[in-house]
């Protein structure tokens, strides 16, 4: 083999493609609205620009959005009622059929076809128009209910129209900014050397941040401590306070202030039922107007609304910037987007937005940089908002897509592994890498950002190797997690890294110095429209998740079931290097279901006592049945009885202070200490029971009590101990791999709509509240034959 001789890629031969990109579904095409474009950074989890829907409103809906001066209400009616969209029939519809989206079944205006392909438009429904209600008609809480239900926008079922526009009326309230720094009491202070010391405003706060966390294991972080202390001066050169001479960090004693704010914890947490709801009420009051945007005359959730609040950045992983000061963000720093000839938000008293934009090609509502590493922050529309779901559908599409085309790919890129030329080697070797290990493609860092890397930016130190095709890839990857891994690879890829790495290249040089991100995305291009190497990442983790249900067979019960789509879920995080730290508390969670096994045993056993009471022939034909399981010995039984007679004395005592600040609340009279002397006589008779069971072996056995019944109870005990069991199971499996991050983002949703449909696992076990309603789209639209 021949060296490179050149550094330019050679390109592949103009392949012509197989299959042209579709898009959710052809709609009449509009007139794009020319404004001047902002470029948003991309999530690691997005691919190339995903481009919106822009949904049709009525005239009366957009006429309102545009003149209105008011705040937004999230209880106005005539706003709701406005967002009601009444989209063309479309050509399924007319013919009295509909499509779904699950990709499996193509549209009833072309031929029948028994094909898996992922080339499916949507379906075009048209909208339910909403009841049109007359002014100072009074609507009951159902029909309301009703209503909303109704006007819910399925836009995965509306007509797709001009998709270079995002919205034509946009109406918000702009951001909610953290409230002002309250000073410290006068006689809470640093002290430098033993001595008080009065700090100027703006270095209290910063002091405060860290004193806030003293005993935490950040605050204990050389890195962090370090960060820390350096902009902390630089705020006290700033604020006119470098006579205090403060320099050295091992001087200073920030115990008065974490007194101070550990004493504020404690009131907060010793807050009556009544003050909770009332401090929940203001705060709700105070973010309303922020929640709720108008789109094209639709009202939607805003995601993010609120600006956060200044402290000390803390980070993940081993991150070189934790301790260093998040700066209070200022309206001047703002950028806000709204539709034109719409009241522009007001900035706090005193404050002007930097900018004010009306670009309906982007999607962000305000925009800012942060400090730390200058990136750019954006409020979005909430999860489950129209846009944020018609682009994660299209991300999973593209990624559907990819299926048609990746057996293409990895045969030429199999083949260019021993290509002469150096650049395409060096593509072809990280493409590899890219598809079988999912490594991000990665990128170049400055010299004030974190060390993390990709394929791409690996260097010379971060691969090992060990004969006769394992490499040992550790660097520090997305968030400063640590990627460590020891992987068979290729034979030709084990070669061709160790000659990446061949001399002279040292410490500190890059393996891949001949390609890029941007080089080699503009080569997937070759293969499929909008192909990125971001795109390889979502594919392999849905097809490894379809892959592993594939594999679950559809019996036991569902909890049984349940682990087994968390292993499957387990292989695809592990797959993306989804890593965590076991918590501190694992280990006291872990042991809180082994006692409650324990305990339900013990429950267990104490029916088979009563059975044997009332069947003394029973035990006389079994005796090995009767007997205690080999956990439980006496003093096991004597630590699980005073725990569970502790724990009952502690909840008929919190359910009686509770009553007590409900009725005091409500200038009631408050019940009085005998009532919970009373109440307390039940746990002292459950506490008896036990201590009988303990001296006599005997139960007392209520009236009714039966053998059939008791064997009914001992059969739904054995249940929910093979049940805890596997929790805990899951719970030990589960403490170093983060489930939720390839659960949102990686895995396609359909695949765990599918999974609930088809093994009979209630949607609620695999999704939370906030994940069902993002993905309602796929909920509603995957069926129990839906394949990725």
């Amino acid at each position: 083999m021949t060296n490179a001789l050149s550094d330019e890629d050679v390109p592949l031969s103009q392949r012509k493609p197989s299959a042209t990109s579709k898009v959710l579904a052809t709609g009449k095409k509009r007139k794009s609205v020319t404004v001047k474009s902002e470029t948003s950074v991309a999530h690691d989890d997005d691919h190339a620009p995903l481009k919106k829907k822009r949904a049709t409103a009525t005239a009366v809906a957009q006429t309102k959005a545009q003149s209105s001066g008011k705040e937004i209400k999230t209880e106005e009616k005539s706003a709701k009622s406005s967002a009601s969209v009444k989209a063309s029939p479309s050509p399924s519809k007319a013919s009295g059929k509909s499509t779904k989206l699950n990709g499996n079944s193509k549209p009833t205006t072309e031929p029948d076809s028994d094909s898996d392909s992922d080339d499916k438009p949507l379906a075009k429904r048209k909208m339910k128009k909403a009841d049109s209600k007359t002014e100072g008609e009074e609507t009951s809480t159902q029909e309301k209910e009703e209503e909303e239900e109704e006007e819910f926008y399925k836009w995965w079922e509306a007509e797709s129209n001009d998709h270079s526009v995002k919205w034509t009326t946009l109406v918000h309230n702009g951001v909610l900014f953290p409230p002002p720094y309250e000073p410290l009491p006068s006689h809470v202070k640093l002290k430098y050397n033993g001595m008080p010391v009065a700090l100027p405003l703006e270095a209290e706060e910063v002091a405060g941040f860290f004193g806030a966390m003293l005993e935490t294991e950040h605050a204990k972080n050389k890195v962090f401590q370090s960060n820390f202390f350096n902009d902390f001066k630089e705020i006290l050169k700033q604020c006119g306070g470098s006579q205090l001479k403060i320099e050295k960090l091992e001087h200073c004693d920030f115990t008065d202030i974490f007194n101070y704010y550990e004493e504020k914890r404690a009131q907060k947490k010793a807050m009556t039922t009544a003050e909770k709801k009332k401090i929940k009420e203001e705060k709700d009051k105070l973010e309303e107007k922020y929640k709720v945007c108008f789109l094209d005359g639709r009202k939607e959730l805003v995601g993010n609304f609120r600006i956060e609040p200044p402290g000390l950045f803390r980070g993940r992983g081993s991150h070189p910037k934790t301790g260093k000061l998040k700066e209070r963000v200022m309206p001047e720093q703002v950028t806000i987007n709204i539709g034109p000839n719409t009241p522009i938000p007001q900035p706090p008293d005193g404050h002007e937005w930097a900018e004010v934009k009306n670009d309906n090609t982007v999607s962000w509502l305000a925009t800012w940089k942060e400090n730390i590493n200058g990136a750019q922050k954006y409020v979005f529309l909430a999860a489950n908002s129209s846009l944020k779901g018609m682009s994660d559908y299209k991300k999973f599409e593209k990624a559907r897509e990819l299926k048609n085309h990746i057996a293409r790919i990895r045969k030429d890129y199999t083949k260019e592994l021993k290509d002469e030329l150096m650049a395409n080697r060096q593509r072809a070797t990280a493409m590899y890498l890219i598809d079988v290990l999912a490594l991000r493609a990665g990128g170049e860092k400055g010299e004030d950002e974190a060390d993390t890397v990709g394929c791409c930016s690996l260097r010379y130190e971060h691969v090992a190797f060990k004969p006769p095709n394992t490499v040992v890839f550790d660097f520090l990857g997305k968030d400063s997690i640590r990627y460590y891994q020891e992987v068979k690879v290729d034979q030709q890829v084990y070669k061709n890294l160790k000659l990446f790495k061949k001399a002279p290249k040292k410490f500190g040089d890059q393996l891949f110095d001949r390609l890029d991100p941007p080089t080699l995305n503009r080569h997937l291009q070759n293969y499929m429209p909008g192909l990125t190497a971001k795109v390889f990442r979502t594919y392999n983790a849905s097809k490894t998740m379809q892959d592993q249900l594939d594999k679950i067979e559809n019996k036991g019960t569902v909890n049984e079931k349940y682990v087994a789509y968390n292993a499957a879920n387990r292989t695809v995080a592990i797959l993306c290097n989804h890593q965590r730290t076991v918590s501190k508390a694992h280990e006291q969670s872990v042991g809180k279901i082994e006692d409650k096994i324990l305990e339900i045993k013990m429950q267990r056993y104490r029916l088979k006592l009563m059975m044997a009471q009332l069947d003394p022939e029973m035990k006389k034909s079994d005796p090995e049945y009767f007997q205690p399981d080999a956990e439980l010995d006496d003093a096991t039984i004597d630590r699980l009885i005073d725990q569970i007679v502790q724990r009952e004395k502690d909840k008929v005592t919190k359910k009686f202070q509770k009553e007590n600040e409900k009725r005091a609340a409500e200038n009631g009279e408050l019940l009085p200490e005998s009532e919970l002397k009373t109440r307390m006589k039940v746990v002292e008779e459950l506490e008896a029971e036990y201590m009988k069971q303990r001296k006599t072996g005997k139960v007392d056995i209520k009236n009714g009590m039966t053998v059939e019944k008791l064997q009914a109870q001992i059969e739904k005990l054995t249940e929910r101990i093979v049940n805890t069991t596997l929790q805990k199971k899951d719970k030990e499996d589960n403490s170093t791999v983060a489930l939720t991050t390839s659960k949102i983002n990686y895995i396609d949703p359909r695949l765990t709509v599918m999974f609930s449909k088809k093994y009979d696992v209630p949607i609620e076990k695999l999704f939370s509240k906030t994940l069902r309603e993002k993905f309602k789209w796929a909920i509603e639209s995957a069926d129990a034959n839906w394949k990725f």
